[in-house]
């Protein structure tokens, strides 16, 4: 943890974007979402606080309860209650549970009115194969918070853009909660009757600068190949004036390339403020896949993310690490590329 530090921000500004800049061969301008075109009033969640019940779902992969130790214990010393849903145990292939018996499952916490914040048990796969299923509207109607990372990013980015509340990018129950974790959770989604109480920064001198700059923009983004994955469908991400933020694990330079090639193709990188890199875990290269010398993660970093014309970080914990950040999505934020920092600038919970 050498070089990282919570520091306190200033207080919470106006946001305002900052021009993005197209790569030479001009702009791809990306199709609006139906459902995200009608701007509707943002929901901040409800912040954890002691007395609430905890629901853990698994929408995508299976895991168990004793995996999920480290968070029953965050809860219970914060005088939070935690209620397991049906499927946590269950394995169908490398799903929890059928398509539906996991859509039901997440339905009924978010329609529960004694859960009061929902927290996804794992990663893996699945959460594409439910969100036709899901009913938005009564996700609006709740409003509570929703968390996880990895393939939950999907779910994330659906309720932020399609219910306008608040979702948060971070640890998943399953997840190991050390004090840094820990830190940044408590920060972005705990209740603090504190009227003094201000969002934090993150400042990490061994981050790279891949291109310097400051940029302030709505905070967006999650697993690289989810992303990628919903381009075309009404889930894709909403990019527009946005602080965008990646993270990936166990993918070959070469395919990194082609995901990031891809959402320029899509329009997708010309229309953000700002890029933050987080962990890309095991993406150098292994000889597999293509015959012949790789470039490195960062050659493709720099290739693919320089020319923008705006601000890029690369190395910032989140995603599958060991040690991570909670970032809210929907609200504002500012990189500070030169300076190798990331503030959010807005409460994310009520």
């Amino acid at each position: 943890m050498n070089r990282r530090r919570f520091i306190s921000a200033l207080p919470a500004v106006a946001a305002f974007p900052v021009a993005a800049k197209a790569l030479g061969l001009g702009e791809a301008t990306p199709a609006p979402s139906p459902d995200i075109v009608t701007p509707r009033a943002l929901i901040r969640p409800r912040g954890l606080r002691s007395g609430m019940t905890i629901g853990i779902v698994s929408p995508a992969s299976g895991t168990s309860t004793s995996d999920v130790r480290d968070f029953v214990s965050f809860c219970q010393q914060r005088g939070m209650r935690v209620r397991f849903g049906e499927n946590i145990s269950k394995r169908v292939g490398y799903l929890s549970a059928p398509d539906d018996a996991r859509a039901r499952e997440f339905m009924a916490f978010v329609e529960d009115p004694a859960i009061d914040a929902i927290v996804c048990a794992r990663g893996g796969y699945g959460v594409m194969r439910i969100l036709p299923m899901l009913d938005f509207t009564a996700i609006r109607q709740a409003g509570k918070l929703i968390m996880g990372f990895s393939d939950i990013t999907a779910l994330l980015i659906a309720v932020h853009q399609i219910s306008r509340v608040v979702t948060f990018h971070g640890p998943v129950a399953s997840s190991t909660f050390d004090a840094f974790t820990t830190t940044s959770l408590v920060s972005m989604t705990v209740a603090d009757p504190a009227p003094s109480s201000e969002p934090l920064s993150y400042t990490d001198r061994s981050v790279t600068t891949i291109a310097p700059g400051m940029a302030r923009g709505k905070l967006t983004g999650g697993n690289l190949a989810m992303i990628v994955s919903t381009l075309g469908t009404k889930y894709e991400i909403d990019t527009t004036h946005a602080l965008l933020f990646l993270e990936e694990i166990s993918e070959e330079p070469y395919r990194i390339d082609r995901m990031l090639t891809q959402l320029w193709l899509a329009g997708k990188l010309q229309t953000c403020t700002g890029i933050a890199i987080g962990s890309f875990r095991d993406c150098e290269s292994k000889g597999a896949g293509i015959p012949g010398p790789s470039m490195t993660l960062r050659q493709v970093l720099d290739d693919r993310l320089g020319p923008l014309g705006i601000p890029v970080v690369y190395g910032l914990p989140f995603g599958h690490v060991r040690s991570k950040l909670t970032l809210p999505i929907g609200v504002y934020g500012e990189l500070d590329a030169s300076a190798r920092s990331l503030r959010v600038l807005e409460s994310a919970v009520e």
